[in-house]
């Protein structure tokens, strides 16, 4: 039975992946960020464990971590949530840098750091998801392409650095798709949402779990979904 630890798996891509992954029987760790959305993850998804820790206070992370049971082996680490803050340059303040920068680039490399031994003994598979924002980036999105364009970064460095240990890397950049997100982005933007013009999370868990089940002859490095319509 794999093993898949699992963050943002409360909603939309997140949710999605973990559905699928619970449906076919698989082992689930799933990521929350306090006791109560741990019970929540819990009720959703019976029999999977979870994991409790603050992504926006990643220094924080190793503490939580050293006090809950972790698996000894770590199949799949698949970084999924994330947030999002628009604004201008002239008009973030360094709380909405810091925090978006803790959540989507910081955090990932903590929990990278603290699974990669289990992840070497499985021969694992690390999977960022990244956004459109992580290889341009355009007005008003400045902190968070950043932090996704630095998530790049970590990932293309730790490919390399644990190439030889036979762990898979993948960066997956999805286009604008249906979920909690996008309904924050539009509303931010002032723009009404209408969630059917957007890539169904299903279609980017398919895409998630064709790189993750991939045979061990092949790896994908970077994978592109972009709305079909």
């Amino acid at each position: 039975m794999a093993t898949h630890v699992i963050t943002g798996a409360g909603s939309g891509i997140g949710a999605a992946v973990a559905r699928r992954l619970h449906a076919r029987g698989d082992a689930l760790v799933l990521h929350a960020r306090d006791a109560g959305r741990a019970k929540e993850l819990a009720a959703q998804f019976p029999g999977a464990d979870t994991l409790v820790g603050d992504l926006s206070d990643p220094d924080k992370l190793s503490w939580a971590f050293g006090h809950q049971s972790l698996p000894d082996r770590v199949d799949s680490l698949l970084h999924i949530a994330g947030v999002v803050d628009l604004g201008r340059v002239g008009d973030l303040t360094p709380k909405s840098w810091r925090h978006q920068l803790n959540v989507n680039l910081i955090a990932p490399a903590e929990l990278t750091r603290h699974f990669l031994p289990q992840l070497r003994v499985a021969q694992g598979h690390v999977v960022f998801v990244n956004s459109g924002a992580g290889l341009s980036a355009h007005a008003d999105w400045s902190a968070y392409a950043a932090s996704k364009h630095g998530l790049k970064a970590l990932a293309d460095a730790l490919r390399a650095e644990e190439h030889a240990n036979g762990v898979r890397v993948t960066s997956v950049y999805p286009g604008r798709t249906a979920s909690a997100m996008q309904a924050k982005v539009h509303q931010q933007e002032g723009k009404e949402y209408d969630p059917s013009r957007f890539i169904d999370p299903e279609s980017v868990a398919t895409a998630i779990l064709m790189a993750v089940d991939l045979p061990r002859d092949a790896e994908v490095n970077d994978l592109t979904v972009r709305p079909g319509q």
